[in-house]
C-alpha cells in the first residue's frame, strides 16, 4: 500500500512587476505567484503537484489555507484517494468550518483548487498518463460522478450531462489524432501588456505574427486615447485577417464599458474581456446586448460553477474563460464545461499567470476530445512567461499547443526554482530585500 505521508506548501513569487509583465488597467504591479502544493508518499517515485495562482501579496494566505485543506489527506492510501476522486473532492469541500470562510469563493476556494490540482496530478502520474488522456479515457458516467453538479439541476441534470458526453465517445480517438497532427489553437497575450511601450508593443506583435499566431490580445482600459493608439499599432502590424481581442480586467462600470468598447469598435475586436465586475451577471448581459457583434468574454475571476450557470442562463457571455486555479480543480471545471456544451458557449480558458498554460492545455484538449467536439470559436490563452521553471513545460508551435505527453498535470516546478523564488527567504528575495513583492510599507506593518 502506498500512503500519502506529507504535504508541503510553498509561497513562490516571481518579480514580473519589474518588467511590467502581467500589467493591465486593474493590476499594475503583478508579481506572478503560486501557492505550490506537493503531496509526498512513501514511494519515492510518486508525488502529486498542484498550485493556485495569485499576483503577490496575500499568496501566504493561500499557502496556509492550502496546507489546512490538505491535512486530511495525510495517512491516506493513494489508491483509495485516486480511485474516488469525486468522493475526496466532496470530503475536502464539505469541511464546514473552512467552507464558512467562502463559501466556494476567495482564498479557501483557491486553496481547494491547489490541493485538488495536486490530487489529480497524482492520479494521472499513478496511471502513467497525461491528465488530458486520463480524463478522455473515463466513461461518461465516471466523468459525471466526479463533477460537482450541486446547485446546477435547474440548468443541467445528471442524465443530460451523461447524454452530452456519450455522443462524443465514438469519435474521441479521431479528434486525438487530429490534435496530435495540428495541436490546439492558442492566442498570445504576451505582446499586449498595458505597461509596455509602443515600440515594444509593435515589436512583440510582429514577433507573434512571425511565430504563426492568428489571435492576439491587448490590455485596455487605462486611457481611451492610449487604447486607440495601441489598437492602431496592433492592427497596422497584424493586419485585418488576424483576430484582435481586448481585455479591460474589470475596470469599468457598465455604461462606461459600453461607451468605451463602442469607441474601439473600429478595430473590430473579436471580444471584450472582463468589461465590468466579474460577479455582475446582468451587467455582462447589458454590455453584450449593446456592443454586439463584438463578443463578451469573462471567467478568470469566476468564483464558482454557480456564477457560470447564471452567466449561461442569462445569455451574458459569448466566450467562457474558466480558470484552472480559481475553480476548485477538475471536479468543478468539468461541471462548467458540461454546462457550456449545453448552452453552446465556447470555452477559451484563461492562462495569464505562472503555470496556468501548463494546466489549461490539458483542459482544452480534453474539451475538444470528449465534450465539445469542435474547435470552432475556440482558442486558448498563451503567455510566454516563466515556463522554464516547470519540469514538463507546455510547448507551443505555429500558434498551437502541442499535446502534453508526460504523466501528470504538468504542474511540477523545479526544486531549484522553488528555492530561488520562495518568499521571503529564497535566494532572489533575500538578495532583493523583498521590496519587489511587498510594495510600500504601510502604517501598522512595520
Amino acid at each position: 500500500m502506498t500512503t500519502i505521508t506529507a504535504v508541503t506548501v510553498s509561497d513562490v513569487r516571481f518579480p514580473t512587476s519589474a518588467s511590467a509583465d502581467g500589467s493591465d488597467a486593474m493590476n499594475k504591479d503583478a508579481d506572478y505567484s503560486a501557492a505550490y502544493v506537493e503531496l509526498s508518499t512513501d514511494d519515492p517515485d510518486l508525488s502529486g503537484y498542484g498550485f493556485t495562482f495569485t499576483i503577490g501579496r496575500g499568496n501566504d494566505l493561500c499557502v496556509e489555507a492550502a496546507r489546512q485543506r490538505a491535512l486530511p489527506l495525510i495517512g491516506r492510501d493513494v489508491d483509495e484517494v485516486v480511485g474516488d476522486l469525486g468522493g475526496v473532492y466532496r470530503e475536502l469541500q464539505s469541511d464546514s468550518q473552512m467552507r464558512w470562510l467562502g463559501p466556494e469563493k476567495g482564498v479557501v476556494h483557491l486553496a481547494l483548487a491547489a490541493v485538488m490540482n495536486a490530487v489529480w496530478d497524482m492520479a494521472a502520474r499513478r496511471a502513467g498518463t497525461p491528465l488530458w488522456r486520463l480524463l478522455a479515457e473515463m466513461t461518461p458516467e465516471q466523468l459525471v460522478d466526479v463533477a460537482d453538479m450541486r446547485y446546477l439541476s435547474d440548468a443541467l441534470t445528471r442524465e443530460e450531462a451523461i447524454a452530452l458526453l456519450e455522443e462524443m465517445v465514438p469519435t474521441r480517438e479521431q479528434r486525438i489524432a487530429q490534435l496530435e497532427a495540428s495541436g490546439y489553437p492558442c492566442y498570445t497575450t504576451s505582446a499586449g501588456w498595458l505597461g509596455y511601450s509602443d515600440d515594444k508593443l509593435r515589436r512583440l506583435c510582429q514577433e507573434a505574427v512571425d511565430a504563426g499566431y492568428k489571435h492576439i490580445k491587448l490590455k485596455v482600459g487605462g486611457d481611451l486615447d492610449d487604447d486607440i493608439r495601441r489598437c492602431s499599432i496592433a492592427r497596422e502590424v497584424i493586419g485585418w485577417d488576424a483576430a484582435l481581442m481586448i481585455d479591460a480586467n474589470q475596470v469599468w462600470d457598465v455604461p462606461e464599458a459600453i461607451e468605451w468598447v463602442q469607441r474601439l469598435a473600429e478595430f473590430k475586436p473579436l471580444w471584450i474581456e472582463e468589461p465590468t465586475s466579474p460577479d455582475d451577471v446582468l451587467g455582462h448581459a447589458a454590455v453584450r446586448a449593446a456592443v454586439a457583434p463584438i463578443g463578451v468574454a469573462t471567467g478568470e475571476h469566476g468564483m464558482n460553477r454557480v456564477l457560470f450557470k447564471q452567466m449561461f442562463q442569462a445569455e451574458a457571455i459569448d466566450f467562457c474563460q474558466l480558470d484552472s486555479a480559481r475553480l476548485a480543480s477538475i471536479n468543478e471545471i468539468l461541471a462548467v464545461y458540461l454546462m457550456a456544451k449545453k448552452f453552446d458557449v465556447p470555452v477559451c480558458p484563461h492562462a495569464g499567470g505562472v503555470g496556468l498554460c501548463e494546466l489549461v492545455q490539458h483542459l482544452s484538449v480534453f474539451d475538444y476530445v470528449a465534450v465539445s467536439g469542435t474547435l470552432e470559436n475556440r482558442v486558448t490563452e498563451f503567455v510566454d512567461h516563466l515556463h522554464e521553471h516547470f519540469v514538463d513545460p507546455c510547448i507551443v508551435e505555429d500558434g498551437a499547443y502541442r499535446l502534453p505527453s508526460q504523466p501528470g498535470y504538468s504542474a511540477q516546478m523545479y526544486a531549484a526554482s522553488i528555492e530561488e523564488f520562495r518568499y521571503p527567504d529564497g535566494a532572489f528575495w533575500r538578495a532583493s530585500g523583498v521590496a519587489g513583492s511587498r510594495g510600500p510599507v504601510l502604517e501598522g506593518q512595520r
